[in-house]
């Protein structure tokens, strides 16, 4: 009997052992993925980002109905920027970006009433959560990404300032069919640089991002000019990073 009872224990060690081994591991890949996205984060404070996922995604999307490969883009730092289409940037899609901390819980409550029938969170995003969505995730509904996006937008509250979150946001973000950043939009859809945007330029650019496969800046739809109309309002009341 006691032969049997050192043999149960052994087993229990050795079962116990294989089961810290792997709580060890664990341990170490989570912790070595903690300090990659930092590093990644921090990286991107300094380096502009080359591309996306969004942008090979839709790239390929174009090429699959025969039209090529498509990636319009081209970097403008922000100095170079029109404070058109900064402040245009707050009016349209985050009017509190410089007062909050990565998220408008506002929109977020808003998005979630509007969305109590299904299961998909929609809507209420910032600035910053789609800088995180669009520079370090790829597109899809989930609340698995949903909460990558959370972690990501906390990560470049802390290491980017304001003006690095906006300046990234303007380069990155699709604004046509195949075009990404302000330089991109502004020659395509005026055939000048985004230097010098007027504020009804700024405005109807920052109006078609919700749909931007769908609307097109030069031919507005009644609805698109409502918005960019509202837009060039409001834009004298927004403060832009300095």
């Amino acid at each position: 009997m006691a032969i049997k009872r050192g043999t149960k224990n052994s087993k229990k060690k050795k079962v116990t052992k294989k089961q810290n081994k792997v709580l060890w591991w664990a341990g170490r890949i989570f912790l070595g993925m903690i300090v990659f996205s930092l590093l990644w984060v921090i990286a991107l404070r300094f380096i502009n980002p080359p591309i996306t996922y969004l942008m090979i995604k839709r790239g390929f999307e174009w090429q699959s109905q025969g039209k090529g490969f498509k990636i319009d883009k081209t970097w403008l730092p922000y100095e170079d920027m029109s404070d058109n289409l900064k402040k245009a940037a707050l009016a349209g899609e985050d009017a509190f970006f410089m007062t909050h901390h990565g998220f408008d819980t506002k929109a977020i409550e808003q998005a979630l009433k509007r969305n109590q029938s299904g299961d998909a969170l929609r809507g209420g995003s910032t600035i910053s959560q789609q800088v995180a969505k669009n520079v370090f995730l790829w597109p899809a509904r989930s609340w698995f990404r949903k909460g990558l996006e959370t972690y990501f937008t906390v990560l470049i509250e802390l290491f980017w300032s304001k003006k690095r979150i906006l300046e990234v946001y303007l380069n990155v973000i699709e604004m046509g069919q195949g075009v990404y950043g302000a330089e991109a939009a502004s020659h395509y859809y005026y055939g000048k640089s985004g230097k010098s945007l007027s504020r009804k330029e700024a405005a109807l650019i920052i109006a078609i991002l919700p749909n931007p496969r769908k609307w097109d800046a030069r031919r507005p739809s009644a609805y698109v000019n409502r918005r960019a109309n509202s837009i060039v309002r409001y834009l004298n009341h927004y403060k832009i990073p300095e």
